[in-house]
């Protein structure tokens, strides 16, 4: 289980670890018990199986999808 705080540090180190590809968005989801992070392609193209499965014990899911909007 990991709370608000892990997910925002993993996220910091997954997006230093993701540099450079482009079509990537990294974004904090929650997960079944606390928080995870939730990696796009923005291209809509097939996922990645190079990235991690957890970052620090915070789980990464990789999906497909669209362009990323900031909200709120």
């Amino acid at each position: 289980m990991a709370d608000l705080e892990q997910a925002r540090a993993a996220k910091r180190e997954l997006l230093v670890a993701l540099a450079g590809r482009p079509g990537l968005a990294v974004g904090i989801a929650p997960d079944a018990d606390g928080y995870g992070l939730l990696v796009r392609d923005t291209r809509g193209g097939p996922t990645h199986p190079d990235v991690p499965h957890d970052v620090d014990g915070v789980r990464v899911r990789v999906a497909p999808g669209g362009p990323v909007t900031p909200q709120g």
